[in-house]
């Protein structure tokens, strides 16, 4: 474990498999931390190096009482990769993880991104209201605006244990697995409700497809027929996407939001024939 620091004084927790070749840096979800990627830390890193960090208000990183926008956690990862002297590098996000490279892709551009891997997450997740209908439906949206706020609420009240389990459980298509659910459950706590709540709400409301066609190096779009998020959206951003190939696993091989902990031997194989 390795720890860089921001320019606000904010202490990011980092590991890094070392090796040689491009590095491929993995970014998690709302919530979750670097763990999520434990299998594929080893599972990857044999043949390149594989770095992964805890989000600001995640894991092990620090959790100031500021920041939780996914433009900072964007500019967060910059100051990442310049202290870790990456002039290249292979990019993964899941879920929010996405959006973040998102931004990063908006402010800085792709020069220093070789591949990039997004991970089942919609380009818009909330029905905002400048968004038609049909639009809303093609992009894979999750929440109508009164659902998130109704969810947010939840999450910074009394009962905020119970609707974040809910929320998480909604992620599991038919019967979780209660070794990835339990392991799930357990890391989403290490995130204090001052900074996973408006975190979310910024998450969720941001509008991504104006920066899906100016993605102009080789992307790769993951999907899993049994996740909360419907796999055309998957579609959606991966024809938006100037090349950009598609992969959905089907419901026997991965059936959640997080295949990557659910069936690693599967993602890790369709992730590094695209790497490789």
């Amino acid at each position: 474990m390795h720890e860089v620091i921001t320019h606000d004084g904010v202490r990011l927790s980092h590991r890094d498999s070392g090796g040689e070749g491009v590095p491929l840096v993995m970014l998690h979800g709302w919530g979750q931390t670097q763990e999520m990627f434990r299998h594929q830390l080893t599972g990857l890193a044999p043949g390149r190096r594989v770095i992964t960090v805890d989000f600001r208000g995640h894991g092990r990183s620090g959790k100031p009482q500021h920041g939780y926008r996914i433009a900072r956690l964007a500019g967060d990862m910059r100051e990442l990769v310049d202290q870790l002297g990456l002039d290249e590098f292979d990019a993964l996000g899941w879920s929010m993880g996405a959006a973040v490279w998102w931004s990063f892709v908006d402010q800085y551009g792709t020069g220093r991104i070789r591949r990039l891997v997004l991970v089942d997450q919609p380009a818009a997740v909330a029905a905002v209201p400048w968004t038609a209908a049909a639009e809303q439906r093609a992009a894979g949206v999750v929440f109508d605006v009164a659902g998130l706020l109704e969810l947010c609420a939840g999450l910074a009240g009394p009962d905020g244990d119970e609707v974040r389990e809910g929320f998480v459980r909604s992620m599991f298509g038919g019967d979780a697995d209660p070794g990835v659910l339990a392991f799930v459950l357990d890391e989403i706590r290490a995130t204090p409700a001052y900074a996973g709540v408006p975190l979310l709400f910024d998450h969720c409301v941001q509008d991504w497809r104006d920066v899906l066609d100016r993605i102009d190096v080789p992307a790769l779009v993951i999907g899993c027929e049994g996740s909360h998020i419907d796999p055309a959206s998957q579609r959606y951003v991966a024809e938006r996407i100037p090349g950009g190939r598609l992969h959905v696993f089907p419901r026997e091989v991965a059936s959640s939001h997080f295949p990557f902990l659910e069936n690693p031997e599967a993602f890790n194989a369709v992730v590094d024939a695209f790497l490789s």
